[in-house]
């Protein structure tokens, strides 16, 4: 993928369309996220697509900066942000790599079906741990594409040579597991909805 910024600003529109694909697991990923969540917090969402999650997040933190590549996405956010009179948003387009951002600002991190469309895991993970206060959370949900049936993934590099498909990393559960210990977080909460699909909540170390 050259240019996954190309990618998914022509995809917005029909992701923004496009319904939760299992919306039961997807509310209970909120609860269980929602309830670490306190008034005060200040969080930080990357790969944020059109705002959806921070949308229904921001009445449970006192401020959410939420961060997409996409320009497009990032527009739709803005319009469901302000159709809904949510003023404790803010959005900003750019990479983790890209952002100019204060170290140990943030109390939650989210990186929410994003880990698995990154070129480089082991240096997310890092950023994230340096972006957390300590004690803070980052909240990850990801795709285990080295579980993923393996027609699919023959098929993947195909549909990347057409332009159908972005960027994938592929790892299984204890890689990115052991990425996230070894980076310097205890692991706080981990569920496998789905062989193939890891949502965990993992601390930073510290008081």
């Amino acid at each position: 993928m050259k240019d996954p910024r190309k990618f998914w600003n022509k995809l917005a529109p029909r992701y923004a369309k496009s319904p939760v694909r299992d919306e039961k697991i997807y509310q209970q990923k909120l609860e269980i996220t929602q309830s670490y969540f306190r008034p005060d917090w200040s969080v930080f969402e990357f790969g944020c697509g059109t705002g959806s999650t921070a949308i229904v997040h921001a009445p449970y933190v006192k401020q959410i900066l939420a961060t997409d590549i996409s320009d497009e996405m990032l527009a739709i956010a803005e319009q469901k942000t302000q159709a809904q009179g949510i003023t404790n948003i803010s959005y900003q387009q750019g990479t983790l790599e890209s952002l100019s951002l204060n170290p140990e600002s943030f109390d939650a991190v989210l990186g929410l079906n994003i880990l698995h469309l990154l070129p480089n895991v082991d240096e997310t993970i890092k950023r994230v741990h340096q972006l957390l206060k300590p004690g803070g959370i980052f909240v990850s949900s990801s795709a285990l594409m080295r579980d993923v049936a393996l027609h699919w993934r023959m098929l993947i590099p195909v549909m990347q040579l057409i332009g159908l498909a972005p960027q994938i990393a592929h790892f299984n559960k204890d890689e990115l597991i052991g990425k996230l210990t070894q980076n310097g977080f205890a692991i706080d909460h981990e569920w496998q909805p789905a062989k193939a699909s890891l949502f965990v909540i993992a601390r930073k170390n510290g008081n």
